[in-house]
């Protein structure tokens, strides 16, 4: 099986967290907010994996050792993220939001940020859409 068939890992959700990319959670009411959190994390390439990518980038196409290496950061960057939270005494995270950057051109910087909150379940009915 070549390399390019190899089934990239997948990462569980990141347990003991809400996380959300939207600045609400469907079914619960943000009782406090606590703040910005983030989590931060910078990694180098690696001579193997630029070596090996450059070779594969004369060719064209997908560049699976950085798709690999940037997923494998943005979940440890989530990781990271949840840890900062609960700190805070968070139990949800809002509006979370990835950027990305390169230091040096040999070591990628990778942010996952949001707003920490605390969220109670919203027990009263949903009210329904009406368009007049």
């Amino acid at each position: 099986m070549s390399a390019s068939a190899l089934p990239l890992p997948s990462y569980a959700p990141i347990p003991d967290m809400m996380i959300s990319t939207m600045p609400f959670l469907p079914g619960y009411r943000v009782q406090r907010v606590l703040g910005a959190t983030f989590g931060l994390i910078v990694r180098s390439r690696g001579l193997g994996r630029n070596i090996t990518a450059g070779i594969r980038s004369l060719w064209g196409g997908e560049i699976h050792e950085y798709t690999q290496l940037l997923e494998q950061v943005r979940h440890q960057a989530l990781e990271r993220l949840r840890d900062h939270a609960k700190s805070l005494g968070a139990n949800a995270v809002l509006s979370v939001s990835f950027d990305t950057s390169e230091i040096g051109g040999i070591m990628t910087e990778v942010i996952a940020f949001g707003t920490a909150v605390i969220v109670e379940a919203d027990a009263s009915a949903a009210q329904p859409v009406a368009l007049r």
